[in-house]
């Protein structure tokens, strides 16, 4: 019992640990799709708003500037692509990696 219950709370604590990297790529996320909805004209613009929203939501795992904006047909297309890691035990980290790719005309793709 004591075996299952040990097991148990690793996988939760883990979980624990987790949690707060999926709630801050969600908020990445958010952020690429409220900026797409604004529909801003230039690399230069979806930077700046990027960088407003990243202040806003407190992003901390990537860098507003770390998103790669490409130009996509008529629009552009913004890419998180990045890893992030959680401590977990001594020196085991939980890593997870993220890649989203959002572009300004409306469509939304994920690779």
């Amino acid at each position: 019992m004591i075996t299952i219950l040990a097991i148990v709370g690793l996988g939760l604590y883990g979980v624990i640990r987790v949690v707060p990297l999926y709630l801050e790529y969600m908020a990445v996320v958010r952020a690429m799709e409220q900026t797409a909805q604004e529909g801003a004209a230039s690399p230069k613009d979806i930077r700046t708003a990027l960088g407003r929203r990243w202040s806003i939501e407190d992003i901390k795992s990537v860098d507003y500037k770390d998103i790669e904006v490409k130009r996509s047909g008529n629009g552009y297309s913004m890419r998180a692509w990045y890893r992030a890691e959680a401590p977990f035990i001594s020196n085991i980290s939980l890593v997870v990696d993220f890649d989203k790719t959002v572009s300004t005309g409306g469509a939304m793709a994920e690779t």
